[in-house]
């Protein structure tokens, strides 16, 4: 093999395997991407293009979910949804709050919500598949999040990788 391929294989090799290890802050935000996000309106269109001149091709009607930044291009950002649909959104509808979705890909299961980073923990509360969660920090494997429901809120700690939302790993303060 000539020396050039191999410098390369193992340069591909010795690469993070994490997203934020590929980001680069060229993008008219000057932040990485890929990187997560959530929606700010409730009603957001969802574009086939980065202009006002493209069709719509769905429409979210939830403020708070979390998305995936996957390109920029002047003011309009294309995501990803937690579904692996793209399309194009205008910035200004998108904010820098971190929220996820509880294992998506896993419907009609429950999770546990820990009292603290830990798999022996106590269980303070079980969550469903699909729930929407604020994610006020992830240190290693764990995320602190919160849970809004009828009113109230109950935050505790939940294993990352069951969050979509997140990166694996990820650090947030």
């Amino acid at each position: 093999m000539p020396r050039f391929v191999l410098f390369l294989l193992a340069l591909v090799i010795s690469l993070p395997n994490h997203p934020s290890a590929w980001a680069q802050s060229t993008g008219p935000s000057g932040l990485p991407v890929p990187r997560f996000v959530s929606l700010k309106a409730d009603r957001v269109n969802v574009r086939q293009g980065p202009s006002r001149d493209h069709q719509v091709i769905w429409q979210f009607t939830r403020a708070a979910l979390p998305v995936e930044i996957t390109a920029e291009f002047e003011t309009w950002r294309r995501i990803r949804d937690a579904e692996g649909s793209e399309g194009w959104v205008q910035q200004a509808l998108l904010s820098g709050r971190r929220t996820a979705l509880v294992a998506p890909w896993r419907r009609g299961q429950t999770f546990d919500m820990r009292i603290r980073a830990s798999a022996g923990a106590d269980v303070r509360a079980r969550v469903e598949s699909g729930v929407l969660v604020a994610v006020r920090s992830c240190s290693n494997a764990w995320c602190r999040i919160v849970v809004e429901h009828g009113g109230s809120s109950v935050d505790g700690w939940m294993e990352q990788s069951l969050l979509w939302g997140v990166y694996p790993n990820e650090i947030l303060d």
